[in-house]
């Protein structure tokens, strides 16, 4: 049936008026057209019956006299919201989920699920879009006080960078922006910065590492994660940036995989080539014992602060179980002043080799489990 076969007293321009206010009042594709069935029915009767009424009313082909650049907006966004209802069917989104429109991508949220994780400033939300014919999962980073944009922006800033400095082979250690948004809340008005990033499965970070080995992980399991850590500052600092936080909870490792990806970057200064960049903007507040100097005294941040705070996490989570000769490497790495420290984390990578060698011998792939939770 077409739906703008129809004529009559919808037509009326009472018709379209209420029309424009339901269209205007719906914030959302299920606030328009009824929740989505969780298990994966086809598309609800009333949900085509509202579309096709709208349609009808909205049409620009039977607009009011005079009110046709009206009607075409209007259509516009009906259009948008109905093709996001049924790409949220096909998708198997589930029910009332929330759509946030960007500039690449639109985006499906579960309206009233719990965050996947909250960090300081921000929660990340589970999140997924289409892609061509492909869903594609990713994670939302939206701050919880739009007085934090300024750091969405840093982190949004960075990685960009990174994605275009660094080469292709050792971007794995670094997340993927998809797209930063703008997110305006419709009760207050007030617009935060959010962050799209490519989801990551599988990974832990060294605080959950920690935790499920409070005795500290063997010296050789903490070899493999040291080695690809200092990859991951060494290339930010030749792409230009600091990552400032190289805390437990940001470092992410897979254990089958032995990968490693340094995520948060919403502390990171940028520096050009002289080494020299602003000082950090703010801390990881219950971590202020694996900072160094510079940062606490609010001093230019240099790439031998992400080489102090990366060997910091690295003592961390082995607990004191480094060998001696290692402890004294990683006392070289956390010296006072940063000018005494390395500060190219690619070259130092040799020289930990050398020491790992010394001590643990000859390097070979370890497998490395986390224990099942409890």
């Amino acid at each position: 049936m077409n739906p703008l076969a129809h004529g009559g007293s919808d037509m009326s321009t009472d018709g379209f008026d209420a029309a424009l206010r339901e269209l205007d009042l719906s914030d959302y594709p299920a606030a328009l057209f009824g929740p989505l069935p969780r298990d994966g029915s086809p598309l609800p009767r009333a949900a085509t019956a509202a579309y096709r009424r709208l349609a009808r009313l909205l049409h620009p082909d039977h607009a009011p006299e005079g009110r046709t650049a009206e009607a075409t907006r209007a259509f516009a966004k009906l259009t948008e919201f109905w093709s996001a209802y049924r790409d949220a069917a096909e998708g198997g989104l589930g029910l009332d989920d929330l759509t946030l429109a960007a500039k690449r991508h639109t985006y499906h949220l579960r309206r009233g699920a719990d965050p996947l994780a909250s960090g300081d400033i921000a929660d990340l939300h589970g999140a997924r879009y289409r892609d061509g014919s492909a869903w594609r999962e990713a994670v939302l980073k939206l701050p919880r006080s739009h007085h934090d944009n300024d750091l969405m922006n840093a982190e949004a800033s960075a990685l960009r960078r990174l994605r275009k400095r660094v080469p292709e082979a050792s971007r794995a250690f670094y997340p993927e922006l998809v797209e930063q948004i703008r997110h305006r809340d419709a009760a207050s008005g007030v617009e935060r910065r959010g962050n799209v990033l490519t989801r990551l499965r599988g990974f832990h970070s060294l605080a959950d590492v920690r935790r499920a080995y409070p005795d500290g992980v063997d010296p050789r399991d903490a070899a493999w994660m040291w080695r690809r850590l200092l990859v991951a500052v060494g290339g930010a600092s030749r792409a230009g940036a600091v990552h400032g936080a190289v805390v437990p909870e940001h470092v992410l490792i897979h254990p089958e995989q032995h990968g490693l990806v340094l995520v948060d970057w919403c502390y990171s200064v940028t520096f050009a080539a002289e080494h020299t960049a602003p000082h950090i903007p703010a801390m990881v507040t219950h971590r202020k014992d694996l900072y160094p100097r510079e940062v606490l005294d609010r001093a230019p941040a240099v790439p031998a602060t992400d080489i102090h705070m990366a060997t910091r996490c690295i003592e961390h989570v082995s607990a004191g179980r480094l060998p001696r000769p290692l402890k004294a490497f990683a006392r070289g790495c956390t010296l006072p002043l940063p000018q005494r420290r390395p500060s190219d984390g690619i070259r130092l990578l040799a020289e930990l080799d050398e020491a790992l060698e010394r001590v643990l011998g000859p390097r070979r792939f370890r497998p490395f489990h986390m224990p099942a939770a409890t």
